[in-house]
């Protein structure tokens, strides 16, 4: 009899702690579900672990490592292209050791890819952000695309011989020949610069460019610009050249 009781009082025993071990299993899953959680949402216990943050900054992620976007270009958001080998030239002072061709400027195209160096494109940019599109404004649903005349040609000034070689042919340059609206309509820099309805919006344009630039030249700047604004980065003793 004594030694049923003892092997009855030892069964009851076993059960007891099993579901005493049952009960803080069930008591310890929700906290480490919730650290798991926290750890999973970057929460505050997930920031403080020091081994996680190691591993974090020594395995960046290929948004960080890779190319940047074509958005991108130069380091500069909203400017779009891509970086193009050096050009070289037999002729002395053309070529453009890091040129980039640029496609479009704040969403707006280029009627043709242009090539420039860094400096020139970023200038575009301001002057398409701060000048352009302020300027255009919602006139005809705003402005859509740029007209290129001219970017990168190894040429003299003004194709004159014997001058001294076009900013164009060192990549530092652009010529803007018209402004085309979402709507179709254009801005032409030789039919609308004067007697035009678009005639105040287009030197208000041309106005932007000073400074944003080292050189503007315009229509009645110097005979040879009565079809295009010239702008490029060349840079002069006595500050930016406006005419």
């Amino acid at each position: 009899m004594k030694k049923s009781t003892a092997i009855l009082c030892g069964l009851t025993l076993v059960i007891l702690m099993g579901c005493s071990s049952e009960r803080r299993v069930d008591r310890a899953a929700p906290q480490a579900s919730g650290l798991n959680a926290s750890a999973q949402s970057g929460g505050l216990l997930s920031r403080m672990n020091p081994l996680r943050n190691v591993s974090f900054r020594g395995q960046p992620s290929r948004a960080v490592t890779g190319p940047r976007p074509s958005g991108r270009l130069c380091g500069v958001p909203g400017l779009a292209g891509e970086v193009i080998p050096p050009i070289t030239s037999q002729v002395a002072g053309c070529g453009v050791d890091a040129p980039v061709r640029v496609t479009h400027v704040e969403g707006v195209k280029l009627s043709q890819a242009a090539v420039m160096d860094c400096e020139t494109a970023a200038a575009l940019h301001r002057w398409v952000k701060t000048g352009v599109k302020p300027a255009v404004g919602r006139k005809g649903g705003g402005v859509n695309e740029l007209r290129v005349a001219a970017h990168y040609v190894c040429r003299p000034r003004n194709h004159r011989a014997g001058a001294l070689v076009s900013e164009h042919g060192r990549g530092r340059a652009i010529d803007i020949s018209g402004i085309i609206l979402a709507d179709g309509t254009e801005m032409n820099v030789l039919r609308d610069w004067r007697g035009s309805r678009h005639s105040s919006t287009l030197q208000q344009i041309h106005r932007a460019a000073c400074g944003t630039f080292g050189t503007t030249l315009g229509p009645g700047s110097d005979g040879m610009h009565e079809d295009h604004f010239h702008y490029d980065t060349a840079r002069h003793r006595n500050g930016p050249y406006c005419r």
